[in-house]
This record gives structure tokens, sequence and C-alpha cells, in this order.
């Protein structure tokens, strides 16, 4: 039965993706195009300047037949539907192609690799914090969820309220002032290694030293939703009737708290927990863009401002499949964690 469940879940969220990867090839269609001929027009004036003495009428009759072998070889002969497909599949296959001007490192011009360079950044900094904040969070708030009213419980309330309202662009900013350039300038200002960046050990220490002003910035603004999403999660579950009939048969509270109230809210907490993993993979474009910090975000930001159409699509691509996979994950250990959920067979 649960394999069943396993397979039509997988199914379910292929087929979301393949539809949001069609989607967005129609949508981008004209601008991809435009940004395709404008690379084969590149290619074809690179191509014709190594072709000498040719008179006027051969070279313009040269770059009228390359040009036509360039739109053939693209699909851009072929109709608009059979376009949309081929540059959905060619997605599909993550073969986006090359960036219109961006590049690696390295100076490579593939989307992909464009991709692969920043999508690691992006996942140290914003899953990092989601670690840290579920470690940090989901104690604090069973403690809140154990003593209500008490100092923890209206602590963690208050700074909820707060950080909820606080925007990360301008808490990074003044993180920046007062930590990079302020009286306490202990951490450098952005940037993901110093410049030059030290060799060996050195380089993991410089670059945690980077890392820790960001990631302490957004800590301060997860933590206490986490918390108090926990503290009610945790609390509501500490109402019900096994838990009091736990209590009544002399269970202790430790016990009582681990073992009846966190498993029974456990399917809660790892909505919280991987919904907020995955989805700190697409990065934040303004918080990545303050702090210099070359993730997705910054990829984005970058690739929206040059009209970077491929890498545009790509990004949107590669996030729509973590997110799918995120979600796809979160429902098959719903049906793992909850017995109450039903994973096949008739109700």
């Amino acid at each position: 039965m649960y394999r069943n469940f396993v397979l039509k879940r997988l199914f379910y969220g292929l087929m979301m993706y393949v539809v949001m990867v069609f989607t967005f090839s129609a949508l981008f269609n004209n601008v991809a195009e435009q940004t395709l001929r404008s690379q084969i027009e590149e290619q074809l004036n690179q191509e014709m300047r190594t072709y000498h003495n040719l008179n006027a009428i051969q070279y313009e009759r040269l770059l009228a037949e390359r040009r036509e072998v360039k739109l053939h070889q693209y699909h851009l002969d072929q109709g608009l539907l059979f376009r949309i497909v081929w540059r959905a599949l060619d997605s599909l296959s993550f073969n986006y192609g090359l960036t219109s001007g961006m590049h690696t490192a390295s100076g490579d011009r593939e989307v992909i690799k464009v991709l692969l360079e920043a999508l690691p950044n992006t996942v140290l900094l914003f899953t990092t914090l989601v670690v840290l904040t579920l470690i940090i969070g989901i104690p604090m708030g069973m403690y809140a969820a154990r003593r209500p009213d008490g100092w923890l419980d209206r602590l963690i309330s208050n700074l909820t309220m707060i950080t909820n309202g606080l925007p990360s662009w301008w808490l990074g900013m003044i993180m920046i002032m007062t930590f990079a350039y302020g009286a306490l300038a202990i951490f450098p200002s952005g940037g993901l290694h110093s410049n030059p960046a030290p060799q060996g050990i050195m380089n993991l220490v410089d670059l945690l030293w980077h890392l820790s002003l960001p990631l302490l910035t957004l800590l301060f603004l997860s933590i206490w939703g986490t918390a108090f999403m926990t503290r009610n999660i945790v609390l509501g579950n500490l109402q019900e009737d096994f838990v009091m009939a736990a209590r009544a048969r002399g269970i202790p509270e430790s016990r009582v708290l681990l073992g009846h109230a966190l498993r029974t809210s456990l399917p809660a907490i790892l909505t919280l927990a991987v919904l907020s993993l995955f989805s700190s993979i697409s990065g934040n474009i303004v918080f990545e863009g303050i702090f210099g910090w070359p993730g997705l975000g910054a990829l984005y930001f970058v690739a929206v401002q040059q009209n970077d159409v491929p890498v545009l699509i790509a990004n949107l691509s590669l996030q729509t499949l973590i997110n799918m996979v995120g979600f796809v994950l979160l429902d098959l250990a719903y049906g793992w964690l909850d017995p109450r959920i039903k994973v096949g067979g008739k109700a």
C-alpha cells in the first residue's frame, strides 16, 4: 500500500514539474527567442570574420546560408508550438544553453554551470540557517509550551511580532553598519572570501567569518517565529485526551512531552522544516545583494538587470524542481509519520 502511495506522489510531483516547465517555456518564448537570435547573429559575425577574399555578393550569400543553418539548428524555422515544446524539453533535460552575457568565474557561459556555481552558496547560507533555526527554535517552543505565560513564552510572542514586521534587508543594513563599519566592527561587510582568499584551513575559517553576519541576521529574524509555531502546535497537543490519559497513568512529564505530544506534532513541525528548507534554496534577492553573497538570489537579480533570459528560465526551473522535490518528500513523510493519514486502500 505504501509503495503505491509513494509511486502516486512521485508521479503527481513529476507531472506538476513538467507542467510548470512548459508554462515557463510558453511565457518566456518571445524574449527567449529574441535572445537566441542575438546569440546566433553574434556567432555568425565571429564566424564570418574567418572568411577572406569574398566579394560583397559572396559574403551575403554565405551569411544567408549560415543563418539558415543556425535557425534550423535551434528550430527557429519551426512552428510556435514545436518551439515551445523543444525549449521545455531542453529545460527538462537541464540543457539550458548559453547565457546572454553572464559567465562563471572561469569565463564559462553555459547556463547550467553558472547556476551550479551559485547554488552551493545559497545552500550553505540558507540551509545552515534552517538547521540552526530548527535546532534552537523547536526546544524553545517546547519549553514555552510546557510553561504557558512564562517569561520565555512572553518573550517569544513579543519578539515574533517584532521580527515578522522587520524587512530582512533593513535589518541587514543595520547589522552591517553596526558590526562591519561601526564601533563593533568584527565582521566583514559582505562577500564570500577576503581578497585575496587565504589557502588551506584558513580558507574555511575565512568563509565562516564571512558567513557569520548574514547568518546571524537571518537567524534573529527566523528563530522566534519557529519557536512560536512550535509552541502553538505542541501546546495544542498537550491538551488532547491521549496526553491527559498518559499523565493520569503517572507517565513522567518529560516522556509525555517527547513521546506523546512531540510525536503527534512531528508532521506539522516537519511541514515547517521542509518548506523552510526548500524555499530557502531560492535565496533572497535583496538580502544576498546587500551582503554581496553570490547565491541564486543575487544571480536572479543580476540576470534581470542584464536581461539574461536563459539564466532567468533556468533559475525558475531549478527552483521549481527543488520545491516540487520538497513537497513530494513532505507528503511521503506525512504518510510515514502520521498513522492517521491513509496511504492507500479504501476509507
